[in-house]
């Protein structure tokens, strides 16, 4: 399925990797929102568990792995084209990673990938509303919650 104009909507995960007062971005490579800065992140293949899906973007984007918490948020994410069609569709789930392992390097859909510093992200652009999420994960992480239960039925 495309993923520009698709026929539903595309489930994906992102992962708000804290390193003590950092947070890891990445520099978006590819459409939507080219140039911007996120959490690594994409699309959940056919088969995948979301925590699978997390780890694998991940290390594709940045080259890290991680210890995966909670989901911090899940999100709607609807685009619209100039004439109202709409243009994508995702469906995100945004995990809690700590513990970052590996040597930091920009992977695929990604032009740079950087820790950067919580009290610097206002000088960041990134996507709409990220800044409240990547708050709302260091308020998780520091109060040690563990988030909704979580189950995935394989068979």
């Amino acid at each position: 399925m495309s993923r520009r104009y698709p026929e539903r909507p595309i489930v994906a995960v992102g992962v708000l990797v804290l390193d003590g007062d950092r947070v890891l971005l990445v520099k978006r490579a590819r459409p939507p929102h080219v140039g911007r800065w996120t959490v690594p992140g994409g699309g959940v293949e056919v088969g995948e568990a979301l925590e699978e899906a997390a780890l694998r973007e991940l290390g594709e984007e940045t080259g890290l792995a991680c210890t995966l918490g909670p989901v911090v948020e899940v999100l709607d994410r609807v685009m619209r084209d100039g004439d109202g069609r709409v243009e994508y569709h995702y469906v995100i789930l945004d995990f809690l990673g700590a513990q970052p392992t590996g040597t930091l390097l920009a992977g695929s859909d990604c032009a740079e990938a950087r820790w950067v510093p919580l009290a610097e992200l206002g000088s960041y652009e990134t996507t709409d509303g990220l800044a409240p999420v990547i708050e709302r994960a260091r308020t998780m992480r520091d109060a040690g919650e563990r988030g909704p239960y979580r189950d995935t039925e394989r068979s």
